[in-house]
């Protein structure tokens, strides 16, 4: 299936859906969100990273940041953090590059080291979105940790694309029946900043946006 860019998700969301179904819904199906010092420090942290203007050239590899990146098979469009490129005698032609680059996307994440799914499936969907693209296959990629300088390469192997595919084909699946699912409370639901707008007990028998509609209309 090939989608229209009307119908395209945010690519960041599929790692709101992997930690949790109904946090991606809550933001993404019923247009629910609240800030709080980990989205902050994290939305301050990628900003300086996704900065367009920074194209850096070091010897044989060249940094880009902020690159928009889109996929009409998965149906998504986003931004890379960074995209390294390196000079490879069998790699691929880049238009403004002279010669021929090796592939390598980086994810940047706020805070210490904490290796998990969600990252890496993002990570391998900007790599999808690339490959479409530029007509490329791309290995692998890499996560790296800003409070420690640490980066830890992701390899982009048939389970993970797989996991990727069919995350994104649920979150389409939800987002056209308007569906939130139900609240599965867990260990990570004290961090998350929509904890106050989950409203587990209350999410059992009808979604968020209408129990807060009705509470307004009480008043």
């Amino acid at each position: 299936m090939i989608y229209s860019e009307d119908d395209y998700l945010m690519l960041s969301g599929i790692q709101h859906f992997l930690f949790c179904r109904r946090q991606w819904a809550l933001i993404h199906v019923e247009q629910q969100w609240k800030e709080n010092g980990l989205t902050s420090s994290g939305e301050l942290f990628h900003k300086n990273a996704h900065d367009p203007a920074k194209i850096e050239k070091r010897g044989e590899t060249v940094v880009m940041r902020g690159l928009r990146i889109h996929s009409a098979v998965l149906g998504i469009s986003g931004n890379c953090d960074v995209v390294e490129f390196h000079r490879a005698a069998d790699g691929i032609t880049v238009n403004g590059l002279d010669g021929k680059w090796s592939v390598l996307p980086i994810e940047y994440k706020s805070g210490k080291f904490d290796f998990n799914e969600a990252d890496a499936a993002q990570l391998c969907a900007e790599a999808m979105c690339l490959e479409e693209m530029l007509c490329c296959q791309i290995g692998a990629g890499a996560l790296f940790w800003g409070e420690i300088h640490r980066r830890r390469r992701v390899d982009f192997d048939e389970t993970l694309r797989k996991k990727v595919t069919a995350s994104f084909q649920e979150m389409h699946e939800y987002l056209d029946r308007g569906y939130t699912p139900k609240s599965k409370p867990r260990k990570g639901c004290a961090k998350c900043s929509l904890k106050d707008l989950c409203l587990p007990e209350i999410a059992k028998v009808r979604s968020v946006k209408t129990y807060i509609s009705e509470s307004v209309d009480d008043h």
